[in-house]
């Protein structure tokens, strides 16, 4: 099964790194297709969208400064399926993206995306102190997998801080 495309940019507001298509992104070629998966009503609750997108509307979100790629670019069933090498090979192409691309915001759409990106053993959510890619912000946000067993509150709460750091927002909460 082909990769799906990537849309990136220069100078995104929020690139958007998740580990790597599910079959039925595969299947359609948009990202976060599978219907179990949360990822636009996350964002739309969040208030990171000003309405709900669906996922054939992906190249969309480009207008709005985010964009989308993934750490493996292989379609699976499930990351178990990921190969130790797939991940060597990826994070440098992901590092190399995000060097060339220079998106504000790097969001990572799950801990262990982040962690196998930077190879470091965890991660708090957030912004993370140290990034790999100096001069671009790394934010950890929590997968929008329907098996996440967070709630989807507390998902939601996480991509609200993203939204009012991205916004220059004032957190009143």
């Amino acid at each position: 099964m082909p990769a799906i495309p990537d849309h990136l940019q220069q100078q995104l507001n929020i690139l958007f790194v998740g580990f790597n298509p599910s079959l039925r992104s595969g299947e359609v070629g948009h990202h976060y297709a599978n219907p179990r998966n949360r990822f636009w009503n996350i964002l739309y609750r969040s208030g990171l969208t000003p309405r709900l997108y669906h996922p054939d509307e992906d190249g969309d979100l480009l207008e709005l400064g985010y964009g989308f790629t993934n750490i493996v670019s292989r379609p699976t069933r499930g990351i178990d399926d990921i190969l130790p090498e797939e991940y060597a090979e990826g994070r440098v192409e992901l590092r190399e993206k995000i060097a060339q691309y220079r998106p504000r915001i790097a969001c990572f759409v799950g801990k262990g995306v982040y962690t196998k990106y930077s190879q470091r053993s965890q991660a708090p959510w957030g912004i993370q102190s140290e990034p790999v890619t100096e001069g671009v912000v790394e934010f950890v946000a929590p997968s929008s997998s329907g098996l996440v067993r967070m709630p989807l509150d507390d998902i939601i709460d996480i991509y609200r801080e993203l939204r009012i750091y991205a916004n220059g927002e004032q957190d009143n909460d």
